[in-house]
């Protein structure tokens, strides 16, 4: 167990050591936030398949003795994730049949996504990629190569993104170099790039990290993914700051789940927060059916009452687009527009 007792020397460290001392026991982190086992009684400890990982930086943010916090909800493992439900699959988003080349998602027009490691900074119990087979599937390097080849070969692909797992894992040469080699091949106009890290390991958001994204040698853009106004702490707003400066463009998507954001108050301080940190409120998705989180999901209906209360309390621009994914769609469906 790793003791929290000084936790100014904790951020003191670098991204990679704070990364090495995260929570991996609920037992751990249930003794660090203050709550008894007696008062979560539905949390699973042991070995799981899909295990507990969470930074300080993320669990500071929590508070002590609320067995009921929005961020210790999002990553404590509980009894209802071995619930089967109908509906709910291991491949809810249609990425298996979307793999055009090892590591290559190829679902939209325009567009590829690149499995560029499996790892992530936290487990959020959410993860729509939570029993995707990292194994067989994610970039190795001779597997990049041919990846970077099947991308220069279609020039309709205008953009790559980067994702994983957690792309901002990769360390700085590998990163660097992943962006040399995309900046070479000219029908490919942005890189974009999903990441948790700024939220929930903001120390990763080094002076080397954002050379390298301000000199990726293409429009960049970073999508970072924050569901609660009090994951925003001023770690985070530091590290958010710093990537506007740069001018490297940041967009937010978000995730609707039950007893995390499902209130107005809890979306609408969210999106004003954001873009006070020079964040653009992008994506509120409703969960993707993926087995073992059918205890988050919140209905259509009320995700569209929860819509309609932003847009009466926020202006357009602060109003992120309500969306779901479909398995072989061509592309996100806003969730006004469905029958």
């Amino acid at each position: 167990m790793t003791e929290y007792a000084d936790e100014t020397a904790h951020f003191a460290q670098n991204w990679q050591q704070q990364l090495s001392g995260a929570f991996t026991r609920t037992e751990d982190l249930c003794a660090y936030l203050q709550l008894p086992p007696g008062q979560l009684p539905a949390a699973l400890t042991g070995p799981q398949s899909f295990a507990l990982r969470v930074p300080l930086s993320f669990a500071a943010s929590m508070e002590k003795g609320n067995p009921h916090d929005p961020l210790l909800r999002q990553v404590l493992p509980i009894a209802d994730e071995l619930l089967a439900v109908p509906g709910f699959t291991t491949d809810p988003v249609g990425d298996l049949p979307a793999l055009a080349e090892i590591g290559v998602l190829h679902k939209y027009h325009g567009r590829v996504l690149l499995i560029n490691t499996g790892t992530c900074a936290i487990n959020c119990r959410y993860c729509f990629r939570r029993n995707f087979p990292y194994a067989d599937v994610q970039l190795g390097k001779q597997k990049q190569q041919a990846a970077l080849a099947y991308i220069a070969a279609d020039p309709s692909i205008s953009e790559v993104i980067l994702s994983g797992g957690d792309p901002l894992l990769l360390n700085d040469t590998q990163l660097a170099a992943l962006c040399r080699q995309l900046s070479q091949i000219e029908t490919v106009k942005r890189i974009r790039i999903h990441s948790r890290l700024p939220i929930v390991l903001p120390a990763r958001i080094t002076d080397t990290l954002l050379d390298i994204l301000a000199n990726s040698g293409k429009t960049l853009v970073l999508v970072v993914h924050c569901n609660h106004p009090n994951e925003l702490n001023p770690r985070v707003a530091t590290a958010l700051h710093r990537l506007k400066r740069h001018g490297i463009t940041v967009f937010n998507q978000a995730v609707l789940l039950k007893g995390v954001n499902d209130n107005a108050p809890a979306l609408c301080q969210l999106s004003e927060d954001l873009f006070s940190l020079g964040v653009i409120p992008y994506y509120l998705h409703l969960l993707d059916k993926v087995h073992g989180a059918a205890h988050f999901e919140v209905g259509k209906a009320e995700a569209l009452q929860l819509l309609h209360a932003l847009q009466t309390a926020l202006p357009g621009y602060l109003v992120p687009k309500l969306v779901t994914e479909q398995a072989g769609a061509a592309f996100k469906q806003y969730v006004s527009e469905l029958g």
